[in-house]
């Protein structure tokens, strides 16, 4: 059974799971699917075409799935898509997606599994892969992806892509080095990551972007094969580099 405060303003299509809990002073308007288990607190309001997993919780004060902030925009028919478990803590925005994007939005299960401190933003068409951290105020360029376990610093502005399990700063943000810290505590060897080390250094020495490095390493190392697909697949930004 859900339970509904009597304040709420549900519309007239909205689909709601088993067990879902809606705060008081909150919107759900038409074409919202709701999955079981969800907590929905005081204040937030969810519209546009958005499907709903399980077991997610919204803060006061989110606005999930209204239209985009893109110019290009024209009211067309996009949906937004969340899975399982996600937290989406006070004043988070989520919009659904544009026709230049492919019509959606998505967000995968877990999403404590990435972390985006205080007034971290991204912009259109980003991909952000699991475990990484962007830091409080910083932000990142439309169409820049960035790379599992990589770290953005506080106030970074990130124009290009973040590699994985690199470590990024400044304004414009350039690459520090490897979070080794984080690979230690996913619990990769240290012969695992001395090894990746080597070839990380091999390929981006002398600042530059080594493209047959890349081309030549054959190796079983997992860090290894993330960061070769990663620097291999087609990119409008290019990468984040050393100063």
């Amino acid at each position: 059974m859900s339970l509904i405060h009597k304040t709420a303003l549900i519309g007239s299509n909205v689909v709601i799971g088993e067990n879902v809990s809606i705060g008081p002073y909150s919107i759900i308007e038409d074409n919202v699917k709701i999955g079981n288990d969800n907590v929905i607190k005081s204040s937030v309001f969810i519209a546009g075409n958005t499907d709903i997993d399980k077991s997610n919780t919204f803060y006061p004060f989110c606005s999930i799935g209204s239209p985009p902030q893109d110019l290009k925009f024209n009211n067309e028919v996009t949906r937004l898509v969340i899975g399982s478990n996600n937290t989406f803590r006070e004043h988070s925005t989520v919009n659904v997606g544009t026709d230049g994007g492919g019509g959606l939005t998505s967000i995968g299960n877990n999403s404590l599994y990435i972390v985006m401190a205080n007034q971290s933003t991204i912009a259109g068409h980003v991909i952000v892969d699991d475990h990484a951290i962007l830091g409080g105020l910083s932000a990142v360029h439309q169409f820049c992806r960035i790379g599992s376990l990589s770290m953005i610093g506080g106030m970074s502005a990130v124009e290009h892509d973040v590699i994985p399990y690199g470590l990024v700063t400044g304004n414009r943000a350039h690459l520090l080095g490897l979070n080794i810290i984080g690979l230690r505590r996913a619990k990769y060897s240290n012969e695992t990551i001395k090894d990746f080390k080597i070839i990380f250094e091999k390929i981006f020495k002398s600042n530059e972007i080594k493209t047959e490095s890349i081309a030549n390493e054959n190796t079983t190392n997992i860090l290894t094969k993330e960061l070769i697909r990663f620097i291999t697949s087609d990119s409008p930004r290019g990468l984040c580099s050393f100063k």
